[in-house]
């Protein structure tokens, strides 16, 4: 790949990840990571992501918006403060699970393109073109990779990367223990009460990003009505796109890079938000 090429692909994943709407997709990221038993009991037993589910939300931006629009130094701060946080996320039980995995950590950044690319299409009403899809499935390589992923492994196509999907969710297994989280998670437990109203619309549209099977194993009642609302929801979605100009749905990128920012840079803190 050429100088010009790479800046071609790293525009169009500027432009993708800075739109806000994508964030819609978080709650169907998290209960993909979770179908992977080693992910679940690692969140279960090692995170306070019950008590402040705010926190993954936050950090998985923050650590996006590093990578993405960040420099070297904020690229190197955060991939510093996730490692500490992992660092001790290991079991050799059952099932044994290590949050230093290269595996894992490709798993999880999998999970975050799956559902981007979905929307994606969703939200524009089209399916994206081979060359815009390539260069996402490329941007988002190094989220595994500046962890433990590496660069190997990690597809170079929409097409490999579809294969690779398909593979890998055929071999998930829902256990209890995602269960019980997600459940935490969609009822809004943990949330400001204000914010609790909002979870009714995201268990809607995460039932619907997820595949049928995943998505009958976490127990979701997916009726023709509930398919419509769901399709209702994406579609406001799909108007509030186009009726936003793109420095509006900016915003929590921007707010995101400053915050990351402002402790990393003069406090000497981690940043504000990691559970």
């Amino acid at each position: 790949m050429t100088i010009a090429d790479a800046g071609a692909d790293h525009a169009t994943l500027r432009a993708h990840a800075a739109d806000a709407t994508l964030m819609a997709g978080g709650a169907a990221a998290i209960l993909l990571q979770l179908a992977d038993p080693r992910v679940a009991a690692g969140v279960g037993r090692h995170s306070r992501f019950r008590e402040r589910p705010l926190d993954r939300l936050v950090a998985t931006h923050a650590y996006l918006t590093a990578l993405v629009f960040g420099d070297e130094r904020d690229i190197r701060h955060v991939t510093r403060v996730v490692d500490a946080r992992h660092a001790n996320v290991r079991s050799d039980g059952e099932p044994a699970y290590d949050a230093m995995d290269p595996d894992a950590q490709r798993w999880v950044a999998a999970t975050l393109l799956a559902v981007a690319l979905e929307l994606e299409e969703r939200l524009s009403g089209a399916p994206l073109d081979g060359s815009t899809a390539d260069a996402l499935v490329r941007g988002y390589a190094p989220i595994a990779a500046r962890l433990q992923g590496g660069p190997a492994g990690w597809p170079g196509t929409r097409d490999a990367f579809d294969a690779w999907w398909a593979e890998r969710v055929a071999g998930l297994v829902v256990g209890d223990e995602a269960r019980a989280i997600a459940r935490d998670l969609l009822a809004g437990t943990g949330l400001p009460r204000a914010l609790v109203p909002l979870m009714a619309p995201v268990r809607l549209i995460t039932a619907a990003l997820l595949p049928p099977g995943l998505r009958a194993a976490y127990g979701f009642r997916w009726t023709p009505r509930a398919e419509r609302t769901a399709h209702a929801w994406l579609g406001a979605l799909r108007v509030l796109r186009v009726v936003l100009p793109a420095r509006v749905r900016a915003i929590p990128t921007r707010i995101s890079l400053r915050r990351l920012r402002r402790p990393s840079r003069y406090s000497g803190r981690d940043p504000r938000g990691r559970g």
